[in-house]
């Protein structure tokens, strides 16, 4: 069981330092949100709540994740980087290719492209990207970026994305590309799983949710001959799972826990907060897991 954390509600500047305590004491990875703008009125279309609204509001903070990656990428050594999630059919698939591609090979190969389709149709229409289509963009945007990250001379004949021949250089460190996951639950959102990614990434789920969900990604990556590829599972467990509840996660298909071990603090949260609540945790609980 490899467990992460989330940068959500750490200020972006003392990112750095939180990763470098982290790599300190023994996390594996680090995980950061993204949108690219926020309309002012948000509709309640969230599909991960009960009252349909997200998590965030108009006026939150959202940073873009290569350029703040690339500062935890050079304040740690060996912990590994990911986005939960990334709206690929908002960009160009040449800006991510771009971007990842570099990061990735300036990191020595320690990015995960957590990636989803998206789910806020009015952050689509005021970038200028098409909603309705955007499931069967995302088929061809991530198909583009496996032959960018792999082919020497590419080029590629879709429905909604048309050129070639080019290059594209450097391509990443890790071969054959970074890991690609997919959030969502939904049967399309399996189905890709099973017919894209090499991970799925999921919201608060109880270990029996999990087990029912993993199973039926094993079903699709069946469908489409991907069976014996790995396939890694990362799950918000909450905030401080203990050992047991951990391996229950594990029994269920679980490779990777995201946690929150420094709880809420008494007014802001600091770096020295978060540090100790990670040192408490790994003491306690990581200690135990190897």
């Amino acid at each position: 069981m490899k467990i992460g954390f989330p940068f959500f509600g750490i200020q972006a500047t003392k990112y750095p330092a939180v990763a470098a305590k982290a790599d300190e004491v023994g996390f594996e990875s680090c995980w950061m949100p993204e949108h690219l703008v926020l309309p002012v009125e948000i509709s309640p279309t969230y599909p991960y709540s009960v009252d349909g609204l997200p998590p965030i509001r108009s006026h939150t903070q959202m940073y873009d994740p290569w350029v703040t990656l690339s500062f935890v990428a050079a304040a740690s050594k060996k912990l590994l980087m990911g986005t939960n999630v990334y709206v690929l059919p908002l960009r160009n698939p040449f800006v991510t290719a771009r971007t990842v591609a570099t990061l990735d090979m300036m990191s020595g190969g320690r990015l995960i492209l957590g990636c989803g389709i998206g789910w806020f149709e009015e952050e689509f229409n005021v970038v200028g990207e098409g909603f309705k289509n955007r499931a069967g963009r995302t088929v061809e945007i991530v198909e583009i970026l496996k032959k960018l990250w792999t082919e020497d001379t590419i080029e590629y004949h879709g429905k909604y994305y048309d050129f070639g021949p080019v290059k594209f250089e450097p391509k990443p460190t890790q071969r054959p590309f970074p890991p690609i996951h997919f959030g969502g639950t939904s049967a399309p959102a399996i189905r890709r799983v099973g017919q894209l990614a090499d991970g799925w990434i999921g919201m608060s789920h109880t270990p029996d949710e999990v087990r029912e969900i993993v199973g039926k990604i094993h079903e699709a990556r069946k469908e489409y001959g991907r069976e014996r590829d790995p396939l890694d599972i990362t799950v918000q467990t909450g905030v401080t799972p203990t050992v047991d509840q951990l391996r229950k996660f594990e029994e269920a298909g679980v490779t990777r826990a995201t946690v929150v071990p420094w709880g809420k603090p008494e007014g802001r949260l600091t770096v020295e907060h978060v540090s100790a609540g990670m040192e408490d945790y790994a003491d306690k609980v990581l200690s135990k897991l190897t």
